[in-house]
């Protein structure tokens, strides 16, 4: 098959992620893969066309959708669809894809999917990973049944009446996307959770891990709780302050919190002005380098907002899972990461704002190096059962004989 993929977050410089794996995936099942993303202004580059891994690599020029504010992210988020139209005209105009593939964010991907689906008479299938507007709302960035909640309301529906298969990370998204979209057929929405290819775990040894502190100033003798990833607004950051206020005098307890956002600056504001010692905060890096620091850490974090009414289940779970991590998660109550974590038994949970359950999980996994393992392996048996790519893609393809046929009209 001729597969086409459209998202918003396929990294350069042959970085890894999920939508990585999963492309990489469908290639070496025999595809043939394209991909088109976007090349934000702020990296100063030209639209370009180029094989990656054996992958067709389109990255066209946007404006900047992530890590800026709320009204160029909008424009910018807008102006995708038609931008993107135009890049297909251009340089697919003699290529017919037998299914298009998405995610979410954005949820504006509605014209290029109409327009795809009209011209090959292909299929589509949906990987939310993001609901939106009801998360802008929960955060109040917007307000709901207002003229901004209504227009992205209605792309919302729109996106998934043209999805032949909606894919959603948990059962907790599939029960949500139900409830709250009755128009939607039930039969085509799925569990398509998370995967990734796991990499081969590292056995490192004392000494190794001891280097790898030593290369990045983490104290030697402290256990190493890692956050990695976005910093903003949904993410609670005003609970990881209180956490991090809590921890401050804490012997043998070193935070280290790696990522970007809209929040950074009062993460950074908090730690000079506390002047805390056993935190630091990092801008985002390589994951060449992350994975260097998880594989000498003890412990990976996860904090979600608790104005959330859907369900969130972030992504960086995967990472902390392969690299065998046990997991703290201070989430909202709606998320089945709570769920997860106990099914699996790789993690502790509380809720966002609850720092008394917080403090009480950390002094639990900190005490005991012989529950930080267990909970770690058990995370990665979890991880290699259940969120792997060849899992996501046997998913997807299992609607194989049905991905020919009428095409949608768009209304």
């Amino acid at each position: 098959m001729k597969i086409l993929f459209l998202t918003l977050a396929y990294p350069e410089g042959g970085s890894r992620n999920l939508y990585v794996d999963l492309m990489e995936e469908f290639k070496e099942r025999g595809d043939e893969v394209f991909v088109i993303c976007q090349r934000e202004r702020r990296y100063e580059k030209e639209t370009e066309f180029n094989e990656e891994n054996g992958i067709q690599v389109l990255r066209v020029k946007t404006g900047n959708v992530t890590k800026t504010g709320f009204i160029e992210k909008g424009i910018s988020t807008l102006l995708i669809e038609s931008q993107f139209i135009q890049s297909i005209k251009k340089y697919f105009k003699d290529t017919r894809f037998d299914l298009v593939i998405y995610s979410t964010p954005p949820i504006t991907f509605v014209k290029i999917i109409d327009f795809v689906k009209k011209r090959d008479g292909c299929k589509s299938y949906l990987l939310l990973k993001d609901i939106f507007p009801q998360n802008a709302v929960d955060l109040e960035i917007i307000k709901e049944k207002s003229l901004v909640w209504h227009y992205f309301r209605n792309k919302e529906k729109k996106l998934y009446e043209i999805s032949d298969n909606i894919g959603c990370m948990s059962k907790a998204n599939v029960d949500y996307v139900i409830k709250n979209n009755t128009e939607v057929e039930i039969n085509k929405i799925e569990v398509c959770p998370n995967s990734i290819k796991p990499a081969e775990l590292p056995r490192l040894s004392i000494m190794q891990k001891n280097e790898i502190r030593t290369k990045y100033n983490i104290p030697q003798d402290s256990v190493l709780y890692v956050y990695g990833g976005n910093l903003g607004k949904p993410q609670g950051i005003d609970f990881l302050i209180d956490v991090l206020k809590s921890v401050k005098n804490m012997k043998n307890v070193y935070f280290l919190i790696v990522g970007s956002g809209t929040e950074f600056n009062k993460i950074s504001n908090h730690l000079v002005e506390s002047k805390q010692l056993n935190a630091r905060l990092e801008k985002h890096m390589p994951k060449i380098e992350f994975d260097e620091i998880l594989s000498a850490g003890d412990v990976g974090l996860v904090f979600l907002d608790p104005r959330f009414t859907i369900p969130n289940f972030p992504s960086r779970l995967n990472s902390y899972m392969e690299l065998a991590l046990p997991i703290m998660a201070a989430t909202d109550v709606n998320t089945d990461v709570k769920e997860m974590l106990n099914e699996a038994n790789c993690g502790l949970w509380s809720e966002s704002g609850d720092i008394e359950t917080f403090i009480k999980n950390l002094t639990n996994l900190n005490d005991n190096v012989d529950l930080r393992k267990a909970m770690g392996i058990n995370g990665r048996v979890y991880l290699e059962e259940n969120y792997t790519v060849d899992k996501a893609y046997e998913i997807i393809v299992s609607h194989k004989n049905k991905m020919r046929g009428t095409s949608y009209v768009y209304r």
